[in-house]
């Protein structure tokens, strides 16, 4: 990539982005790597999806909810990992400014709402074994949309804030972005002026949509283990232990990448090291979850075999 290159895309309207080019025997390894990853996102979760509003047994808020979250995935993933494909088949790691903004108000405003939607989902849990005789009342499903409608736009509500201030920062000649997708931190590091406000903000917000939902999930299941220890029913303990344990995996792969990405101050060291966390919660993540709750669910299997016709 010469200099020319990089003058004619940025006068064009255009950010290139490095992605994975320091590594270009690597690029292959990646796409098919991705490639495969991205189509069992696809399958997985639209299976989720679909089986849940087919079987009338999966009618429940828990389901409602992991709908939401494979829908959310779908999306999720859809933002950034067509353009990474792209760019990682081809010579040309263009993508236009309007191109750049879409993706990076949907990818933060996705990632946002995950956060919140997983701690609704963890206050579903609670509610399921610590109120068992008011769970149709705490859970009832007009309150169930009112919290997913809420994680949605609470994630939408941050993602206009920091899109909107990263691209009032003026930018230098370049327009090399040094990540495979448009994120805050890789934008802000092309700005000609002090960028300190926008990553406090950053920064703020970070740890309000990161933090504080992983402090109230962790509260959650400090409550419901306390109840799993009461519990005299072995049928019960595994019950639980199923479903609680599926979500807390799914909490775990999704928080402590995103606490790497966003809670440590900006590093130039650490940046090709963000890039494969980041392609970690980005492209792993999101094909995990499908099997992460299905796999060793019995109302799932039991859904599965009645829409086959198997039972």
């Amino acid at each position: 990539m010469n200099d020319d290159g990089k003058v004619n895309a940025s006068s064009e309207g255009y950010f290139i982005l490095v992605g994975f080019s320091n590594w270009p025997h690597l690029e292959v390894v990646i796409f098919v790597v991705v490639l495969i990853f991205y189509l069992m996102t696809l399958i997985g979760n639209l299976f989720i999806i679909i089986l849940s509003y087919l079987d009338s047994h999966l009618h429940t808020p828990m389901y409602f909810f992991l709908s939401n979250l494979s829908f959310l995935d779908l999306c999720y993933t859809t933002s950034s990992i067509p353009q990474l494909l792209v760019n990682l088949w081809g010579p040309e790691k263009t993508i236009s400014y309007a191109g750049c903004m879409i993706q990076l108000y949907f990818v933060l405003a996705l990632g946002t709402t995950e956060c919140v939607l997983l701690v609704v989902m963890s206050y579903d849990r609670y509610a399921a074994v610590c109120r068992p005789l008011h769970y149709t009342v705490l859970m009832h499903p007009r309150f169930c949309h009112l919290l997913a409608v809420a994680s949605w736009v609470s994630g939408f509500t941050n993602s206009a804030l920091h899109s909107s201030f990263t691209f009032w920062v003026p930018l230098c000649g370049h327009r090399q972005v040094d990540h495979f997708f448009c994120e805050v931190p890789a934008l802000l590091r092309l700005s000609c002026v002090d960028t300190h406000v926008n990553e406090l903000t950053l920064m703020i917000t970070s740890s309000i949509f990161v933090l504080i939902p992983l402090i109230l999930i962790l509260t959650s299941y400090g409550a419901i283990v306390r109840a799993i220890l009461r519990m005299q029913s072995t049928t019960g303990l595994q019950k639980v232990f199923g479903t609680c344990g599926a979500h807390l995996m799914a909490v775990s792969l999704f928080f402590i990448p995103a606490m790497c990405m966003y809670l440590q101050p900006p590093s130039g060291n650490s940046q090709d090291q963000g890039k494969f966390i980041a392609l970690f919660y980005t492209v792993v993540t999101p094909s995990l979850n499908p099997l992460i709750y299905t796999l060793r669910n019995k109302v799932v299997r039991g859904a599965v075999k009645r829409l086959m016709g198997w039972e």
